[in-house]
C-alpha cells in the first residue's frame, strides 16, 4: 500500500500542493504498491506527464488533483532509474529529474550529533551541498539542501532552480530531529536560493540560509550556493603554527576594516596590497572587524546575518581563502572577529526562525541586548550552541585562520549586562552568571585548541572576571588571551593630560602592572579609540601638532614594551588626524607629510627589534619578564623598566626608557643588569622622514655603579616627549 491510506489522500494533495505538508517523499517519488510501482510527482499547469524508467519503459501519469499527477506500472516489484517527462503549454517535453526519488542526505548519526549539540562540523551536513550521484541513466548532479526548523509546519526550497515557486520544492522533516532536508537534480553552483518557511504561527516567511557560505551582495537578502576549489599554499605556515605558542611568541597586531583601509578593494586586491603594506611594516598578525556577512555595507560589521558567508562585497570565499593564503605565504597571521553574543535583527535572516524565537532566548530579559539592539543566542538550547561551537571551527578549520577575537565577552557573562533591577533573570543559584554561555565560550574554547594546534583565542573582555584566560579544566574560560581594558582606558586618559600636570596622574601609567599577571593580556588601541566622538590618536594629546605627534611615538615605545601583545588600528599607524569613518578610506596621503612618515616609520622599526628581542615577548605572563627601574620619577613624567627574556635566549633584556614630560632628561641615570656597552636601538625623538634615529647606534658603557637595584648603571639623553629602548651591544 501507499504510505497515505486511499482515505487520507485528497487532504494530503491538498496539504501538499497548498505548501503545508512535511512529509512529501510520503507521496511523491515511487513507492511499491499491490498492483506494482506508483510514481507520482507535482507538475502544476501540466498538459502531460510521462515517465521513462531506466530500461526504457514508459508509462503515462494521470492528473490526480492540485496539479499532482500519478501513475502505476503494473506488476513492477523493485524500484528504479527514472525521469520525468513533462509538456506545458508550450509543447516542448521537458525532461527532469525528481528529486522525490533520492534518500536523506544526512543520516541517522548526523541527525543526533545535531541534536545533542555535538557536530563539530556542522556545515558539512547542513546548508547547500553539490553533489552527484551515478545511476543507470547516468550521472546525476544537484544540490542537497538541508536546514534546522525544529518548529515549522513546512519548508521549501525556493529560488534561482524553480524560478522562486514556493509550492515545488516541499522538504522532508526527518524524523524529530527538526531538521528538513531535500535533494534537487539540476541545481548547481551559482544559483540564488532561500527556505520558505511555515511557522508555527502558520506565517510562511523567506529565510535565508542560517549556514549559508556565500550570501547575495546586499541589498539582496538571498544565500548561493557555492563550491570551493581553492588550492591552498600555506602548508608550511601551517606546520609551523602547529609547533609554535602564540602565547609566548611575539604577536604585534594590525587591526582592519577591509571596507575602508582602501575602499573598492577586493579580497584578491588586498591580497597584494594589503599584504605588501603589513609585511613592510611588520606586523606579525592582523585582525579584520567581522568578514561575517551583514547587511548594512559601511558598518563595522558586528550585526551579522550570515554567520558562515565571508562578506561578499568583496569577493567569494575562495577570494577570501586567497587573501588569507597570501598573509600566510608573507609570514602573517590572521586573526578574525568572532560575534557570538547577538545577532541582527532582520527579519529574513535568524529572527524566529520557525515562527518562534528558535536561535534567541525567548524571554527578552535574557533574548535582546539594549545597548546595540539586537538580539542574544539561546546559550542553553543544544542546536544553537552548536551552531556557534561549529561557527568558531569552521573559520579555523576551512579558512585556515589562525586566531579569533571574540566581542563583547562581557556582556555574554552577565545577565544583568547593561540592564536595571527587574530587567534581568537570576541563573538557577540566583546570581548574575550566565551559567550557559559561560559553558559555550568554554566549549568553544577548549574544542578550537583541541582541534587546531597553534590557534589563539582572544576575549574583548572589561570586568574583573576572574580566570579568562585560565584553562578549561582549571576552572577558567579558556581564552589565549584577553584585552587590556584596564591598561587602555589609563594610558589615553594619562595622554589627554598636558605635559605639567602629568605628574597629578603618574599612577595612570604604572597601575596596570597591579595586576598584570593576573591573566595573558593584549594591549588594545583599537577601532573603538578612534571613531566619532572619541577623537583620533593625535587629537587625543593636548598641545601643537609637533608635540602630538612626538608624545604619539612615545606611547608606542610604551606600548610596544609594556607586558602584553600589542594591538593597533588601522591610521593609527601615521598618526590619522581624523576620527575613524566606515564609509571612507583612510587619509593616506598624510604619508606624503614627514611628520606623519616618521610615526609610520617608527612602527615598523619597533616591530623589527620587537620580533628580534624575545625579552619584549617571551614572558609577557610571567613576572620574571619585567623588572621596574623608577616607577616613582612622577616629577619628571618618566618611567623605567627592564624586559627580560628567558635564559636559554641568552638572557635577552631591553632597558626601556619613557619621558611623557615637556622637557629634556640630558643626564639620566638607569640601572642595568650588565657591564659593557649598551646600544641606543630606538630614541622616538630622532627618528626623520628616512627612518634615521638621531641616536641610533649610539654606544653608552654601563659602569660598576648600582643604581635601580641593578648592580651597573648609565647616563641616557631622553629627550621631552620621547622614549629610548637600550640593549647590550652583540659582539661583533
Amino acid at each position: 500500500m501507499s504510505p497515505t491510506s486511499s482515505s487520507a489522500l485528497p487532504g494530503a494533495l491538498w496539504a501538499l500542493a497548498h505548501g503545508r505538508h512535511a512529509l512529501p517523499h510520503d507521496l511523491l517519488g515511487q513507492h511499491l504498491e499491490d498492483d506494482g510501482l506508483r510514481v507520482r510527482v507535482m507538475r502544476p499547469m501540466a498538459q502531460q506527464v510521462r515517465v521513462r524508467f531506466d530500461d526504457g519503459v514508459e508509462i503515462d501519469l494521470e492528473h490526480e488533483a492540485e496539479g499532482i499527477f500519478s501513475g502505476v506500472r503494473e506488476g513492477a516489484d523493485a524500484t528504479f532509474d527514472y525521469r520525468v517527462l513533462t509538456t506545458w503549454d508550450d509543447g516542448v517535453e521537458h525532461v527532469q529529474d525528481d528529486p522525490y526519488r533520492f534518500s536523506p542526505t544526512l543520516g541517522e548519526v548526523d541527525q543526533h550529533l545535531v541534536n545533542e549539540g555535538r557536530h563539530e562540523q556542522l556545515w558539512t551536513v547542513l546548508g547547500a551541498h553539490v553533489r552527484s550521484y551515478d545511476g543507470p541513466m547516468g550521472t546525476v548532479e544537484g544540490v542537497s539542501f538541508a536546514v534546522w526548523a525544529p518548529r515549522a509546519k513546512a519548508v521549501h526550497v525556493i529560488g534561482d532552480v524553480n524560478g522562486w515557486d514556493l509550492p515545488s520544492l516541499p522538504m522532508r522533516a526527518l524524523g524529530s530531529s527538526g531538521i528538513w532536508e531535500l535533494f534537487v537534480p539540476g541545481a548547481q553552483a551559482g544559483q540564488r536560493y532561500k527556505f520558505a518557511v511555515r511557522g508555527a504561527d502558520d506565517v510562511v516567511r523567506e529565510k535565508a540560509d542560517p549556514m549559508a557560505r556565500l550570501a547575495e551582495v546586499a541589498p539582496a537578502t538571498g544565500s548561493v550556493i557555492t563550491t570551493s576549489e581553492y588550492t591552498w599554499g600555506d602548508q608550511k605556515w601551517l606546520t609551523a603554527r602547529a609547533g609554535r605558542d602564540p602565547h609566548t611568541g611575539p604577536m604585534s597586531i594590525y587591526e582592519v576594516h577591509l571596507g575602508s583601509w582602501r575602499q573598492g578593494l577586493t579580497y584578491r586586491e588586498m591580497a597584494e596590497h594589503l599584504v605588501n603594506y603589513v609585511a613592510d611594516l611588520g606586523f606579525t598578525h592582523v585582525e579584520l572587524l567581522p568578514v561575517m556577512d551583514h547587511p548594512y555595507p559601511p558598518s563595522w560589521g558586528y550585526h551579522v546575518t550570515s554567520y558562515y558567508a565571508p562578506n561578499s562585497r568583496f569577493g567569494d570565499p575562495d577570494d577570501f581563502r586567497y587573501l588569507i593564503d597570501r598573509l600566510h605565504q608573507a609570514g602573517i597571521g590572521v586573526i578574525l572577529d568572532w560575534v557570538p553574543g547577538h545577532f541582527a535583527t532582520d527579519e529574513w535572516a535568524l529572527v524566529r526562525f520557525d515562527g518562534l524565537p528558535l536561535y534567541e532566548h525567548p524571554d527578552p530579559r535574557k533574548g535582546w541586548q539594549p545597548d546595540w539592539g539586537s538580539f542574544v543566542f539561546d546559550f542553553g538550547r543544544l542546536e544553537v550552541r552548536n551552531f556557534l561551537v561549529a561557527n568558531a571551527l569552521y573559520w579555523l578549520e576551512e579558512f585556515h585562520v589562525d586566531g579569533l577575537r571574540v566581542d563583547g565577552v562581557a556582556s555574554m557573562l552577565y545577565l544583568d549586562y547593561s540592564r536595571s533591577d527587574g530587567e534581568w533573570v537570576p541563573n538557577v543559584h540566583g546570581g548574575r552568571e550566565n551559567l550557559e554561555a559561560i559553558g559555550l565560550l568554554q566549549e568553544a574554547n577548549a574544542t578550537a585548541y583541541r582541534r587546531v594546534p597553534g590557534i589563539v583565542t582572544v576575549a574583548e573582555e572589561s570586568t574583573a572576571w576572574p580566570g579568562v584566560t585560565r584553562p578549561t579544566d582549571s576552572g577558567g574560560l579558556g581564552f589565549g588571551l584577553k584585552w587590556n581594558m584596564g591598561w587602555m582606558n589609563d594610558s589615553l586618559r594619562y595622554l589627554a593630560e598636558d605635559p605639567v600636570n602629568r605628574q597629578y596622574h603618574h599612577q595612570l601609567l604604572t597601575f596596570a602592572m597591579m595586576y598584570a599577571y593576573a591573566e595573558s593580556y593584549l594591549l588594545p588601541i583599537s577601532h573603538d579609540e578612534v571613531v566619532h566622538g572619541k577623537g583620533s590618536m593625535p587629537y587625543k594629546i593636548p598641545g601643537d601638532d609637533a608635540a602630538r605627534l612626538a608624545t604619539l611615538r612615545a606611547f608606542y615605545a610604551y606600548q610596544w614594551a609594556f607586558p602584553g601583545k600589542q594591538l593597533l588600528f588601522m591610521g593609527c599607524e601615521f598618526g590619522q588626524t581624523s576620527e575613524w569613518a566606515d564609509g571612507r578610506s583612510l587619509e593616506w596621503h598624510l604619508l606624503d607629510h614627514s611628520a606623519h612618515y616618521r610615526v609610520h616609520n617608527l612602527v615598523k622599526e619597533l616591530n623589527t627589534l620587537y620580533t628580534e628581542h624575545p625579552a619584549l615577548w617571551q614572558l609577557d605572563a610571567d613576572p620574571a619578564g619585567f623588572t621596574w627601574l623608577d616607577a616613582d620619577d612622577n616629577a619628571g613624567n618618566t618611567v623605567s623598566f627592564l624586559r627580560h627574556a628567558q635564559a636559554d635566549h641568552d638572557g635577552d633584556v631591553v632597558a626601556v626608557v619613557v619621558n611623557f614630560g615637556g622637557a629634556d632628561r640630558e643626564s639620566l641615570r638607569i640601572g642595568v643588569p650588565r657591564p659593557g656597552d649598551w646600544e641606543v636601538a630606538v630614541d622616538t625623538s630622532g627618528f626623520d622622514a628616512e627612518g634615521t634615529p638621531s641616536q641610533g647606534g649610539v654606544v653608552l658603557t654601563a659602569e660598576e655603579r648600582p643604581w635601580h637595584g641593578q648592580p651597573y648603571s648609565l647616563e641616557v639623553r631622553v629627550a621631552g616627549l620621547s622614549a629610548c629602548y637600550l640593549v647590550p651591544r652583540r659582539a661583533s
